[in-house]
């Protein structure tokens, strides 16, 4: 009862102010959402490039991430049990366009997967059953990796996240969070090199892009001419997520990596292949956990100019 009343004062609050903060996703139970969606784009990225680079560890752990991110959205919803029941707006909710993804992922990978681990599996993985899961974990992949960004966009009362650049940075993040689970998997078994370089170099491509991206992103939030999404820029920036900005996104996930890629913090090898995938994947988790929690509400009605 106590939680309750907490929540009603605060929504109480937060109605009196011209900028409302969105508290639903990110808070409390909230935060398993942006976990679970940390968790599937990663895993459907990692199963993309352990795919291209023939890696059957890398698709064994984007499978692990997805069913973990399946969990995680399980944790979120208020009655689990019912999670079945967002199969009916599939044409009409991205987050239901999602589910579906989710489930034929795993479905797949469940077909696909055990031949390439197993030797004694009762079929192959190039038989029809074998073809089939690859087909519809492919299918499944591809939908995870565009659909999050999607997500917020239909959230039409926050301005922040209706920038058409959302999608886009959305999907960069999830091959960005794909090829650092690669690299710190790689780095747990054998870590062959010439995958190692390549993904490396891959890595530094799409974080270029990623930066550029999201610079356009706050540029066109700054300028759009809207006051809420201009007041979650704030928020990020130099307001409550601005410590979860600079020392996850910005140090974590960028400074760092890019600090152990120059050698200069120590030789480059196993280790630091691994710091590299496990620090840029923080910084991802914290660039999406900040940009959902500055998400900033439309307001309720007019500002009230000041006169003097």
């Amino acid at each position: 009862m106590t939680e309750i009343s907490a929540k009603y004062e605060q929504l109480v609050q937060d109605l009196r102010r011209d900028f409302r903060p969105q508290r639903e996703w990110g808070e409390g139970r909230g935060l398993f959402l942006v976990i679970g969606h940390f968790l599937v784009g990663v895993a459907a990225g990692a199963w993309l490039f352990g795919l291209i680079f023939n890696y059957g560890p890398g698709l064994v752990a984007g499978f692990i991430l997805a069913g973990g991110g399946g969990i995680a959205h399980l944790a979120f919803l208020g009655r689990p049990e019912r999670f079945w029941k967002m199969v009916r707006h599939v044409r009409t909710a991205w987050i239901s366009r999602g589910f579906i993804g989710l489930t034929l992922f795993l479905a797949g990978a469940v077909l696909y997967l055990p031949p390439l681990v197993l030797a004694d599996w009762p079929w192959a993985a190039n038989s029809a059953l074998g073809y089939l899961g690859w087909g519809m974990a492919a299918a499944g992949m591809v939908v995870l990796i565009v659909y999050m960004g999607f997500v917020y966009t239909a959230s039409k009362g926050i301005p922040f996240w209706n920038s058409p650049l959302h999608p886009v940075l959305y999907m960069a993040y999830a091959l960005r969070g794909g090829i650092a689970a690669l690299l710190v998997t790689m780095a747990l078994f054998d870590a062959p090199s010439p995958s190692a370089a390549s993904l490396v170099t891959i890595w530094i491509a799409v974080t270029a892009i990623v930066i550029v991206l999201f610079a356009l992103e706050i540029q066109g939030a700054l300028t759009g001419g809207n006051p809420a999404a201009r007041r979650s820029v704030r928020e990020m920036l130099a307001g409550r997520m601005a410590v979860y900005f600079y020392g996850g996104t910005l140090l974590i996930g960028l400074v760092v990596p890019l600090a152990l890629l120059s050698g200069q913090i120590a030789p480059f090898g196993v280790g630091v292949l691994a710091a590299i995938g496990l620090f840029s994947a923080l910084g991802d988790f914290f660039m999406k956990y900040t940009t959902i929690r500055a998400g900033i509400y439309l307001p309720l009605r007019p500002r009230q100019l000041r006169h003097r």
